[in-house]
């Protein structure tokens, strides 16, 4: 099949949960002998030609909070029937509204939502409206929907009444490293809580840092990750931080410092309070760490009864979990054990690019 995806800023990828999920399906999809081409925001990917066998054609957007992700979506809907598809595939709510487009010229179309955007504290009220509207088009437009979990193919059958295939978002086993790169921040002398996202409100990054704050320990907190359109959010965590010399926020991380931040973290903390299904949180799994997590559905669906977890939005009890995991590191060992047996039973990318092959074929089927 020749298949195109679109919405995502790009590959290879560095930050986004949404370019990780695209790069590792295209590339296993080029890999089972399909031709894939990727569009790209030519600010994100800098990568010239092919990489690892994908297409990734990189084209301008208008990059403002509100007109990046659309103008780019434009202009790649373009180009991919100018080009000629078998499979388009859309990914997130707001791509969805181009994805009748790619059919008059004779493509299928696959969207996958990854989460209910609108609900993000970043957009306004234009956007937010508008992100919501795309709920229609998600699962009326396209020949077939995806969705990233439980939580939301229940949500799309009560509001739309419209059935999705759930397909999850998966995760490779982590490669285990020492702690040489991330010496300069000396996380390789001392226990750390490793943060990694986007930091934007719904991440949870100020409870966190207020519950840590209110801990009794030498650990520090590592909080690895930058503004997404979200500047004063972030300006807003670096005074609730304030002179606290355990809370270190170090930025986006990449490649083999971000996996040297997975293999020697003594705890993972997600205290979003909205997301689809978190790749870091399934990250974090593959890399046997223990789980500290809020208690959203889309979070225990991930974890099961693997990881520990508090009360959503509740600083207390969240400080409370902090201390218990801090103060008992053999507690903190069994959670570990079960996170990385649950990683490796659940969240396979292989068996997760068959599914998703298989909603190509069925959708140029016809069923």
């Amino acid at each position: 099949m020749r298949i195109a995806m679109i919405g995502q800023k790009g590959i290879p990828a560095t930050y986004g949960g949404i370019e990780r999920h695209v790069e590792e399906i295209a590339t296993r999809l080029v890999k089972r002998g399909h031709e894939v081409t990727v569009f790209s925001r030519i600010y994100y990917s800098r990568y010239p030609g092919p990489y690892q066998g994908v297409r990734n054609l990189r084209l301008p957007s208008i990059r403002t909070k509100h007109l990046d992700a659309i103008s780019h979506c434009a202009f790649s809907t373009i180009y991919s029937m100018l080009d000629r598809h078998d499979v388009v595939h859309f990914h997130a709510l707001g791509p969805s509204v181009f994805s009748s487009l790619p059919r008059l010229a004779r493509s299928r179309t696959v969207v996958t939502v990854h989460g209910l955007d609108w609900q993000r504290g970043k957009w306004g009220r234009f956007a937010t409206w508008f992100l919501r509207y795309c709920e229609k088009p998600a699962v009326h437009f396209p020949d077939k929907t995806i969705v990233v979990s439980r939580t939301l193919q229940d949500y799309f059958r009560e509001r739309h009444h419209a059935e999705t295939v759930m397909i999850p978002n998966g995760t490779n086993p982590g490669t285990m490293r020492p702690p040489n790169r991330i010496k300069r921040w000396g996380l390789d002398k001392r226990r750390y809580v490793l943060w990694v996202g986007r930091l934007v409100p719904e991440k949870g990054c100020h409870y966190l840092i207020e519950a840590f704050r209110k801990t009794k320990t030498d650990a520090h907190l590592v909080m690895a990750g930058g503004s997404s359109f979200s500047d004063s959010y972030v300006e807003s965590l670096e005074r609730l931080r304030g002179d606290d010399e355990r809370i270190q926020m170090i930025g986006y991380v990449y490649g083999d410092v971000l996996e040297e931040l997975w293999s020697n973290a003594y705890l993972v903390v997600q205290p979003s309070i909205l997301e689809g299904l978190s790749i870091s949180l399934i990250e974090a799994l593959s890399y046997g760490r223990c789980v500290l997590a809020s208690d959203i559905p889309e979070n225990l669906e991930v974890v099961e009864d693997s990881a520990v977890t508090f009360k959503s939005r509740d600083i207390q009890d969240l400080r409370s979990k902090l201390q218990l995991c801090l103060d008992h590191p053999e507690m903190v060992e069994a959670t570990a054990s079960r996170c990385r047996e649950l990683a490796e039973s659940k969240y396979s990318w292989p068996r997760l690019v068959e599914a998703t092959e298989q909603v190509y074929k069925d959708a140029l089927a016809g069923r």
